[in-house]
């Protein structure tokens, strides 16, 4: 497997070792050494799929205090996945790193906890799948909303399809009960 640093030191991109031949391809998505090696800890506790169509944008969405790591990865389809530093007093607060994961080059991305998480669907369906290092817990959810301009995206998506929850959010700035940085 190879690493690759982004330019957020603890957001990650992880390319797994591809072995393929006529038959196929196996890889090795996720091994609990390997993968600590790199800050990686886990233990994963959940693991969810989505499956979205063209246009969709899902996020940004985080959880405090009950914060979520996420390892995430695409088995069909083609995405941009952004996190986005919400973490109060780092350094990197309010930028964000966005990666192309799609069933081709298998990527996956690392999103620490603290993160605000998104992806927009550039296919005409996507399987989008996270290990998550903590259990879903809607009482501590937060939304941010994806096309807050002091964050800047770009999504390459000109009418996304929303949540109503989504298409509501408020802008970073005005998010109450955000993480703070070295308490995540």
């Amino acid at each position: 497997m190879k690493i690759i640093a982004t330019e957020i030191p603890d957001v990650l991109v992880v390319e797994p070792k591809l072995l393929a031949d006529q038959r196929g391809f196996f890889l090795e998505a996720f091994h609990t050494q390997r993968y600590a090696e790199h800050g990686i800890l886990g233990p994963f506790v959940q693991d969810n799929l989505s499956r979205s169509g063209f246009g969709v944008i899902r996020g940004l969405h985080l959880q405090n205090p009950s914060t979520q790591g996420k390892l995430v990865s695409v088995l069909r389809g083609q995405v941009i996945d952004v996190a986005v530093d919400v973490r109060v007093g780092s350094p990197t607060f309010g930028r964000h790193v966005v990666v192309e994961l799609n069933e081709q080059n298998r990527r996956q991305l690392w999103v620490p906890r603290g993160f605000a998480h998104g992806f927009a669907v550039l296919s005409e369906t996507a399987d989008f799948f996270y290990k998550c290092d903590n259990p879903y817990n809607p009482k501590n959810e937060i939304v941010v909303r994806w096309n807050d301009p002091a964050i800047g995206i770009r999504w390459n998506i000109e009418n996304p399809t929303l949540s109503s929850r989504d298409a509501k959010a408020p802008c970073l700035s005005d998010v109450k009960n955000l993480p703070l940085y070295g308490r995540v």
